[in-house]
């Protein structure tokens, strides 16, 4: 249980940072919630990245199959993760729209 918790604090914390600095940097509010679901792909697959463009079928598949198998803590922080970049998203257009300018 205390693993559940640092964990998902943790990957909440990681990708808040992580998308509040692309967002003050691309000045694209919600780009990191578009891409966090490739982020999840690549961290549920256990395969290369280059079996998406050689074997795309069988790599989809696995994917599939990797993604139904994910246990509830996993889905928990994967989902904290996202929740993180949606926060972020939320705080930079709360600042913006406050007057505030990064860069």
């Amino acid at each position: 249980m205390l693993h559940l918790i640092v964990g998902s604090l943790l990957f909440f914390v990681l990708f808040f940072g992580i998308a509040f600095i692309l967002n003050m940097l691309l000045r694209k509010t919600w780009v990191m919630a578009f891409i966090y679901p490739f982020i999840v792909f690549l961290i549920v697959d256990d395969f290369t990245f280059g079996n998406y463009f050689t074997n795309t079928a069988w790599a989809l598949q696995e994917l599939a199959t990797n993604l139904l198998q994910l246990k509830m803590m996993d889905i928990v922080m994967l989902s904290m993760g996202f929740i993180g970049t949606i926060v972020s998203g939320i705080v930079i257009r709360t600042l913006r729209s406050k007057g505030y300018q990064m860069f």
